[in-house]
């Protein structure tokens, strides 16, 4: 019997009276049989209940407790450390009945009264292995540092939970299923334990045998990176699994394989965007004229039309069908696979009597049966009806191209593992750069290669892909950052040679050129002419503020960043472009501004550095140094080889007393100086 633990049998198993659910998954949480949440507001205690709840029902010996939690105190103090722990415990589960029993020896929960999710996990797993999947964080990931021998047994506690995890995962897997199945298994394997060799390994043949080269190798890579953080090399094996399916994805894009039509690839029409029309807005009431219902319908077509990567049908073509709202005639006829459509009501203030117009749009889906994907209402002062139509206009397809760029990546994710087309790849890696998950991130970046491989004369693969290689810097994730830049430099030149009216491919060679080389002023010419081919663009605006700020206009680079939240100020992007914000607000003397930006951001993508690094120096300049240590830490988990002086020789900011102040709030985040 493991030591600390009273000479007792389990009690009977678990009931239907369940008052106590906890999560030790991740960041521990508590809550009562009404959803109450009666998690302890003291670490030390949450840490008692959490050993309590890991003890399979078995009492634990007050002094196993005082050993843990106190273990550099004298008895007496530990032992009244631990009587005043205990009350505050039972106040807090109190809501939960009497499900804590402490004798004068011994302390326990009521194992009939208890819902653990990583004994319920471990329990379902050796039956239902989808049970294991909900296995992404650490247990108990937030009770680190309570007392060095509780460390000492919270670090074995992970070691029994995953290995004995992984060894219910091992068990789901055969090398004679298919390799759909396999692929998952193996994946959840590596999920469990990222240091498993053979779990890799698998997962790498299985997906191979799919077809899916590219991800095997991007697992490959994820694979090299988590057994460097152990402190080891792949194994023979494993590298020799990798050798051949590089030679085996060069084969096939030299031969231009996976074509899956018998014709020459240039006989085919390349598809590259989602078929988009505007039917004309219909009229309610008797206020607004048709006049302004046909104007905006063809001023949000003319701004669409700015986005590349779209295929915009004309107004006029949907106004030549019998009902232009028809979205049936408009899949047939026009092959429209998006619709927006909507109303347009005028009437005048009742406070004022000032003229007054509502819009309403939705955007339909019509490859799903016409489902919304998309609305919203606008309502607007109508003194200038062509001040309305602009603004309108401009905030609808800012607001839109994002959306319809999820919708399409998602179609793309349900498809075939190997997709057909550059447009397909493109897809499919655009999310996972934003996720900024390390395997699918590594994943974006070979389909991102394939899809110039497959169409050399495609320009948003290079500018998406030199886009790929400023995360893999920014994120300390380059193998060799010098060679990254440069490789980052010359696809987003191509971007713009294929395509000198991509906005977007214009914009993101310009913050190639600023954040990675520091060429400010031809940031800032490339982001001028971004914004000159379409002026509703929310990156382009957020990256010409950036340029800015990086040559010292802090002023102006939040003028600008801020544009973006007025023409889509719920943008799925909007963590990476919040992030624009912070350093601008630091150097101006606003680090208060910065911590505020910080968290909203953090919350909505804690993986992503370059907040990280300004939201540490904004808590240290205002004093919350403790604050700030703990926001360094977390940096360092992400970019364990981050020192401040390798951010200064790096940063695109480039004003001494800007990398001053920079200096200043690292260091004093407990950073190292390098």
């Amino acid at each position: 019997m493991p030591d600390g633990f009273a000479d007792a049998p389990p009690p009977p198993g678990q009931s239907d009276q369940v008052t106590l659910r906890l999560r030790l998954i991740g960041a521990m949480d508590a809550w009562g049989l009404a959803s109450e949440r009666v998690l302890p507001r003291v670490r030390k205690t949450r840490g008692i209940l959490a050993v309590l709840a890991l003890s399979a029902g078995r009492p634990v010996l007050r002094s196993r407790l005082t050993g843990l939690f106190w273990s550099t105190r004298d008895r007496e103090q530990a032992r009244a450390s631990l009587r005043q722990s205990l009350h505050e415990l039972g106040h807090a589960l109190s809501p939960c009945g009497p499900v804590l029993v402490t004798t004068r020896e011994t302390a326990a929960l009521a194992p009939d009264r208890l819902w653990v999710d990583a004994t319920e996990v471990l329990r379902l797993g050796a039956t239902e292995p989808a049970a294991l999947d909900v296995i992404e964080g650490t247990l108990l990931a937030d009770l680190d540092g309570l007392d060095p021998a509780f460390d000492l047994w919270l670090a074995e506690e992970r070691r029994r939970f995953r290995a004995r995890a992984r060894t219910h995962a091992e068990g789901h897997y055969s090398a004679h299923d298919p390799p759909e199945a396999r692929a998952v298994a193996a994946r959840r394997i590596v999920q469990i334990d990222p240091t498993h060799e053979p779990g890799w390994l698998a997962l790498m043949q299985a997906l191979g045998d799919l077809g899916d080269r590219a991800a095997a190798l991007a697992a490959y890579e994820q694979a090299r990176a988590e057994l460097a953080l152990a402190g080891t090399q792949p194994a023979p094996e494993l590298e020799a699994c990798a050798q051949r399916l590089r030679m085996e994805l060069r084969t096939l894009g030299h031969a231009g394989a996976a074509a899956p039509s018998s014709h020459p690839p240039s006989q085919r029409p390349a598809v590259r965007g989602a078929r988009i029309g505007v039917a004309p807005l219909k009229l309610l009431g008797s206020g607004a004229g048709e006049h302004l219902s046909i104007a905006l319908a063809d001023e949000i077509t003319t701004a669409l039309s700015r986005f590349r990567w779209l295929a915009v049908v004309s107004s006029a073509s949907l106004a030549r069908l019998d009902d232009p709202t028809d979205t049936v005639a408009a899949r047939r006829d026009l092959g429209l696979d998006l619709m927006l459509a909507g109303s347009v009501q005028a009437a005048a203030s009742p406070a004022t009597g000032a003229p007054q117009v509502r819009v309403a749009l939705s955007l339909l889906d019509l490859r799903a049966e016409s489902e919304v994907v998309w609305a919203q209402r606008f309502d607007r002062n109508a003194t200038d009806i062509f001040a309305l139509q602009d603004e309108v206009a401009s905030e609808v397809v800012a607001r839109v191209d994002p959306e319809i760029l999820l919708i399409e990546a998602r179609r793309a994710e349900s498809r075939a593992p190997a997709p057909a087309s550059a447009y397909e790849m493109l897809l499919k890696a655009i999310p996972a750069i934003y996720r900024l998950d390390r395997v699918p991130f590594m994943e974006a970046g070979v389909l991102l290669a394939a899809a110039i491989a497959r169409e050399p004369d495609y320009a948003a693969p290079h500018a998406w892909y030199a886009y790929w290689h400023v995360f893999l810097v920014g994120q300390g994730w380059a193998d060799n950052p010098q060679e990254a830049m440069e490789t980052a430099g010359e696809l987003a030149a191509r971007a713009v040679a294929l395509d000198p009216a991509d906005a977007r491919g214009l914009t993101i060679a310009g913050h190639v050129q600023a954040y990675l080389h520091r060429r400010h002023d031809q940031a800032i010419a490339l982001h001028d002419r971004a914004l000159t081919v379409n002026p509703n663009l929310p990156m382009a605006w957020v990256f010409s503020g950036a340029a800015h700020g990086y040559a010292g206009r802090h002023a102006e680079a939040i003028r600008r960043i801020e544009r973006y939240r007025r023409l889509s100020p719920m943008d799925p992007h909007a963590f990476l472009f919040e992030t624009g914000l912070m350093t601008p607000h630091i150097l101006q003397g606003e680090p208060a501004e910065a911590v505020r930006i910080g968290e909203a951001v953090i919350a909505m993508q804690p993986r992503l550095t370059a907040a990280w690094k300004p939201y540490a120096t904004a808590l240290a300049l205002l004093g919350r140094e403790q604050e700030a240590r703990e926001a360094g830490r977390r940096l360092l988990a992400i970019e364990p080889g981050f020192t401040i002086a390798g951010f200064l020789a790096t940063t695109p900011y480039v004003r001494p007393e800007d990398l001053a102040t920079l200096a200043v709030g690292l260091e004093r985040a407990g950073l190292p100086r390098g």
